[in-house]
């Protein structure tokens, strides 16, 4: 592995100065920072290959980090650390944004592999893979077709308008478009239009002068200003104000900002793609949504279909986890897991899905994810429909092979064999009935 540029995030000098020495006798090129303000500072004016992250500081911690990258566009990967390792802590810290989790005390020759690790899977620009443009993940019918139009799309200059349900992908393919595109050199930015105030987002995008507003000290390049030559993605578009939605079509028709304060506009080279999980016709209809702003970000229509529509995909997408934990096929998930996994409904979906993986590896450890890793909502325990989810997880064929393969696993436990197979002792019990189990 070549030297890399690292920045180390920790307000404990101890740990921070040592992790930096290990990582320098290991080649790498590595940058220190005391807190999570000097680690902005840095990196507003720097880009660093990873990021090793502290998750409790003072001030800005490590979430928050993640949360300002994320906004800015930064995809750099995130190693998250912390003293206080309990599951709850790790599953938020990856689902924010991190890449991995460590649990300090970290051995060095550990710290080392996951660095490595996470170096090795630093993604190229120079192409899109074929089967996965921008990280898009299936090949079930409705991912196909939204393949082909983001094939379609990307080498035009064509305002985007990507639809679906929240933890679908829309990024995804907005960043897939940005990446087929010309533009693919420049940058692409994504802004969360319904994380900020009115104002705040009216300097967010356009910018503002000095003295245009108490606290505006100085001037400030808004992201359309920033984009110039590259893609910016403006999520949740159906949350924006009435006085945003007019100034965004001025710019789609002018191709032009004005700063807040400012009087004189500049023009701006930049292309549109706009994501909600609204529906903005019935948005328009109610008199919240402009109806020829829709007309002007609705040029082509990527609408992206839900999880729940889609579970021949769920394997894949696991698959896909694995590559990023190091877990090999083998010590994926046991067949009934994955068999539970595809029934469940992902009102969350993909996002969902991979906070569910992250939640069941870090239980797992070092062995497969079985049913009992999975969280009750998934296997479908302690619910009404928890039996007819069973059902759809395991045919009937195949539900005696499984209970015997869960009772040779655990020695004949019963109550031990229910928690694999992600049932009650009593519907085990029952069913061991069923099959002529009940002398087993």
């Amino acid at each position: 592995m070549s030297a890399a540029r690292l920045l180390v995030v920790d307000d404990d000098r101890t740990f921070r100065l040592s992790t930096a020495a290990l990582l320098r006798q290991d080649g790498h090129h590595v940058v220190e920072a005391e807190d999570g303000t000097a680690a902005v500072d840095r990196l507003k004016g720097d880009r660093f290959d990873l990021i090793l992250l502290d998750l409790r500081m003072p001030g800005l911690d490590g979430i928050g980090i993640v949360e300002v990258l994320r906004t800015w566009g930064h995809d750099t990967p995130i190693l998250m650390i912390s003293g206080f390792g309990t599951v709850d802590t790790a599953v938020r810290a990856l689902h924010t944004g991190a890449d991995d989790f460590l649990t300090k005390p970290v051995e060095p020759d550990v710290l080392s592999a996951r660095v490595e690790s996470l170096l090795s899977r630093r993604p190229s620009r120079t192409a899109i893979a074929p089967e996965r443009p921008g990280g898009i993940i299936g090949r079930s019918a409705g991912i196909r077709s939204v393949l082909e139009v983001v094939e379609r799309v990307a080498p035009t200059e064509a305002t985007v308008l990507v639809t679906g349900e929240t933890g679908t992908g829309k990024e995804l393919v907005a960043r897939a478009i940005h990446d087929g595109s010309d533009r693919a050199d420049g940058p692409f930015i994504a802004v969360n239009c319904a994380a900020l105030a009115e104002g705040v987002l009216e300097s967010e995008l356009f910018g503002h002068r000095k003295g245009a507003f108490t606290g505006a000290v100085r001037d400030r390049v808004g992201v359309f200003e920033a984009a110039s030559g590259g893609t910016i993605l403006l999520d949740e578009i159906g949350d924006v104000s009435p006085g945003v939605q007019h100034r965004l079509l001025r710019v789609l028709q002018e191709r032009e900002i004005t700063q807040v304060g400012a009087v004189k506009p500049v023009a701006v080279d930049v292309r549109v793609i706009a994501a909600t999980n609204r529906d903005l016709k019935a948005e328009m209809e109610a008199g919240r949504f402009r109806d020829d702003l829709y007309y002007r970000l609705n040029v082509v229509r990527i609408e992206l279909p839900p999880l729940r529509a889609r579970r021949s995909d769920v394997p894949l997408l696991a698959e896909a986890f694995y590559e990023r934990v190091g877990r090999r096929p083998h010590e994926g998930c046991s067949p009934l897991a994955m068999r539970l996994l595809q029934a469940h409904d992902w009102p969350g979906n993909v996002r969902e899905l991979f906070a569910v993986l992250e939640s069941a590896h870090i239980r797992a450890g070092a062995r497969r994810i079985e049913a009992q890793h999975l969280p009750a909502e998934v296997r479908g325990a302690g619910e009404s429909g928890g039996g007819e989810r069973y059902r759809r997880a395991i045919p009937v064929e195949d539900e005696r092979a499984a209970i015997v393969a869960a009772l040779t696993e655990t020695g004949g436990v019963r109550s031990a064999a229910a928690d694999r197979l992600g049932m009650s002792r009593t519907t085990l019990w029952r069913k061991m009935k069923e099959h002529g189990l009940d002398d087993a």
